[in-house]
């Protein structure tokens, strides 16, 4: 059973810093592309940033520059470093696993980014 637990959500002001990390169990997660995602209140789940198994890497325009996405496959962990936070930043930040082996994908249970004076 794949199973995906973040990490690192929070309140921040303006200005700061977050990193958020994705723990990845029950796959051979090197083989895996991964993808962070957010939603903000009434807004549609949007992919902010995305890594293939050859940490090959893209991200939505609104965030490049600020955000890095990156993966430590010994430890199945994928991370969001998040850099000179906005307000309109503030969502749900959710991890998902496109799965190989499975055929399928996987999302975590989200954590809440809070950018706020």
């Amino acid at each position: 059973q794949v199973r995906l637990v973040e990490s690192g959500g929070g309140l921040v002001q303006p200005g700061g810093s977050l990193r958020l990390s994705c723990a990845a169990s029950g796959t051979i997660f090197n083989i895996n592309a991964l993808g962070w995602y957010r939603q903000a209140p009434g807004k549609e789940r949007e992919l902010v940033a995305h890594i293939t198994s050859r940490s090959n890497t893209n991200y939505a325009d609104s965030v490049k520059g600020r955000f890095t996405i990156s993966r430590d496959n010994a430890k199945n962990t994928v991370y969001l470093q998040m850099n000179s936070l906005k307000p309109e930043d503030t969502a749900v930040y959710y991890c998902k696993l496109e799965s190989l082996e499975y055929k399928t994908n996987y999302w975590g249970q989200g954590t809440q980014v809070t950018v706020s004076s």
